[in-house]
């Protein structure tokens, strides 16, 4: 079956993948028809009799720049434009835009089948104005899902809206407007700056949501840097109860006064303690809410690692592969409309789940645990039910067990758990022993292991025994600083703050790192991280507010419903940004000053990876070669000709030394990032090292 001229519906998706799925879930003639240009592939079907033409995006096809010439700020006049011309590395959209072009010209009607949020729609509207023509938004219905199942596919299709999702659009045109013109605005002012007080270039940025979000982090640690630690004692006591050791808790957590912990140490010494009470309590642990995005990509990050970003990228995967449902989703809460039972059925045949599904199935009710947010497009992240049609990789099977076993625990009934708060009294000294058990495991046998529930049995004991000590001493501490963020603390930070969008959070997170704003696992602040809050701070402050930020993304959740326009909107953006910016000019000199210092001092410390222990006194540091530009480790005693050692190094990616040393050879070892990738370390010693020789090869493969 081939279209024939203007007779067909043109339906437009978001992606390749998605297109395909959404050509084999609609045909009723079999196999659809497969047709290819300009490396573009698209599809014809058939459906209920209409003839339909299925071709994909890629992504975003237009992006906003600047009305006319200059690279210069401020600049609020802006224009959509293919994405090819602004940017190289969107040069595979041309051809996605010369073929949709070419088959609008030939069609009567229009569905915009773009994953249904806000990015969607308004990728959907770019195509159908720009490339389709303007006429074309008249006529174009919009179909919506959650998932790319054949059943859920054919039920969008049969229930089109007859206009495109207008709120949708107007927010999302706005939010790209208002990134745009807050981001090049800002962004140029720093770098131009920088080049005018130095004449040196570096990437930098900042924005409405990466603002406030490093200034967070600064502001943590600033305190970290300012804790001054005070000592305290503490009192650690095992008790010996019928041959086996149990630790005992000093009822003070703290002794400050190192006197009271010595008097309190000679008075138990050599002493029986005697359990004066028990205590026993009971605790019921409801499942857990249903995965939205966020706690998607928390547990994630707790469990295996993943960044923010590499969670949502294995996700849209799983997702495209029709396997689990959308995942840019802020809901935790299941429709009825959802068959869960059928889901599960469908899932028992993997045989990891089928006894779990076998008892879920066999209750008289199946009723899954609401957690408090809500999202009208989408439901909370749920299998699909669909079985996977070719090997999933590591990454991806972790997080489809992931999915199914939390989709699986929210079916669960409650845990209950007993705890035992044992008092033991020691001359006087009131010492805790302390048990816990697992009553009735409920959901979290579904959502094992990625639940932590470990038990501490004690023995049978009873008011008035007596309780042999085994170890008592002295353990001097220190208070702790406050905790350093990590991926997913940031991440629950800007949630909580209100700051960002689900889409958009992780992407923030990867460019405080791409920028050399912050380093490490355990996030860190670098010299030009603090130098940029510090210069904002002091010239521009406003950029930094987060109450500037929750406003515009209020007025944007105002235009979806309707309440504001996209033309307030923006004036209003333009208006608060116009005075920051003309102030900032008038001290380029002292910010540009700023920076190009904060940029020496993070250069020579990022190039540090350690002392070289070939000669013992040299530093060995990231070097380039005069010939090839490429980058290696170094010795710096080579220049006097004392030591040559060197190694060659992955030319992708930031490296920052770990601190560590390699415990198979004593080299230094050095951790790549690559923005979405997991980060890995290697020893700079691969080449010799016995223990990393494999995992350094593993690195450079996959660059």
């Amino acid at each position: 079956m081939r279209c024939n001229s203007t007779s067909y519906t043109l339906l437009i998706t978001e992606k390749p993948s998605s297109a395909k799925r959404i050509a084999e879930a609609l045909n009723d003639k079999g196999i659809p028809i497969k047709h290819e240009e300009q490396s573009v592939t698209y599809y014809d079907i058939e459906k209920d009799g209409q003839k339909i033409r299925i071709v994909p995006a890629i992504g975003h096809l237009y992006s906003v720049t600047q009305e006319g010439k200059g690279w210069t700020y401020p600049v609020f006049q802006t224009k959509w434009v293919p994405a090819y011309m602004i940017n190289k590395i969107s040069k595979n959209t041309k051809n996605f835009i010369q073929i949709i072009s070419k088959l609008a010209k030939e069609a009567k009607n229009f569905i915009s089948a773009t994953d249904f949020d806000i990015e969607g729609s308004q990728i959907a509207y770019s195509v159908l104005k720009y490339a389709c023509g303007e006429s074309s938004l008249n006529k174009a219905q919009r179909m919506k899902f959650s998932t790319l199942t054949k059943q859920d596919l054919s039920e969008a299709f049969n229930s089109l809206s007859p206009t495109l999702d207008w709120g949708l659009i107007e927010a999302g045109r706005t939010r790209h407007e208002i990134d745009w013109i807050y981001g090049i605005n800002l962004s140029r002012a720093m770098i131009l700056s920088l080049k005018k007080a130095s004449g040196m270039y570096k990437a930098l940025s900042t924005g409405r949501v990466q603002g406030p979000t490093l200034a967070f982090i600064a502001e943590r640690e600033k305190k970290i840097r300012s804790f001054v630690p005070k000592p305290y004692w503490d009192i650690n006591a095992v008790a010996l109860i019928n041959g086996e050791k149990y630790p005992l808790e000093y009822s003070k957590r703290k002794i400050w006064i190192k006197k009271e912990a010595e008097k309190t140490l000679n008075e138990c010494y050599n002493k029986r303690g005697i359990i004066s009470q028990i205590q026993t309590q009971k605790s019921v642990h409801r499942p857990p809410t249903p995965f939205d995005l966020g706690t998607l990509q928390s547990e994630a990050y707790s469990n295996f690692r993943f960044t923010p970003s590499r969670t949502l990228r294995i996700a849209e995967g799983l997702y495209l592969n029709a396997l689990i449902s959308y995942p840019r989703t802020s809901s935790q809460k299941f429709p009825p409309s959802i068959d869960t039972r059928a889901i599960m059925k469908s899932l028992s045949s993997i045989k990891q789940y089928s006894e779990m599904i076998r008892e879920l199935l066999s209750k008289e009710k199946l009723v899954p645990i609401q957690g408090r947010k809500e999202d009208p497009a989408h439901p909370p992240i749920h299998p699909t039910g669909n079985l996977p049609e070719k090997k999933l990789n590591d990454s991806e099977r972790k997080i489809f067990d992931l999915v199914i076993r939390r989709f699986l625990a929210i079916f669960g009934d409650p845990a209950i758990r007993e705890s035992l708060k044992v008092e033991v009294n020691i001359n006087g000294h009131l010492f805790y022993l302390r048990g816990r058990r697992i009553l009735k495991p409920g959901w979290q046998k579904y959502y094992s292991p990625y639940v932590k529930s470990e038990e501490l049995i004690l023995p049978q004991l009873n008011e008035g025994q007596e309780i042999k000590l085994d170890l008592i001493e002295i353990v001097d501490k220190y208070t702790s600083p406050p905790p350093r963020f990590n991926p997913k603390s940031v991440l629950s930070l800007m949630e909580n703050q209100h700051i960002g969008t689900k889409a958009t959070r992780a992407e923030i997170i990867d460019t405080l790192y791409s920028r050399g704003y912050v380093t490490g696992e355990r996030i860190s602040m670098t010299p030009l991280g603090f130098s940029v809050i510090s210069l904002l701070s002091k010239y521009c402050s406003e950029v930094l507010s987060v109450e500037l930020t929750r406003e515009l993304e209020q007025e944007m959740e105002d235009i979806e419903i309707e309440k504001s326009t996209r033309q307030e909107v923006i004036i209003d953006a333009v208006e608060k940004l116009t005075p920051i910016l003309k102030d900032f000019k008038l001290k380029e000199q002292a910010v540009g000053e700023g920076l190009s210092e904060a940029i020496i001092s993070l250069r020579k410390e990022q190039s540090i990876i350690g002392i070289c222990p070939v000669c013992e006194n040299g530093r060995l540091t990231i070097t380039y070669s005069r010939k090839t530009r490429k980058r290696f480790v170094g010795c710096s005693n080579y220049w006097t000709k004392t030591c040559n050692f060197s190694v060659p190094i992955p030319q992708r990616g930031d490296i920052e030394a770990t601190g560590k040393k390699c415990p198979h050879c004593d080299f230094p070892t050095i951790r790549i990032r690559r923005i979405g990738k997991k980060p890995w370390n290697m020893c700079i010693n691969w080449q010799n090292c016995p223990g990393r020789k494999q995992e350094a090869q593993q690195g450079e493969d996959s660059q």
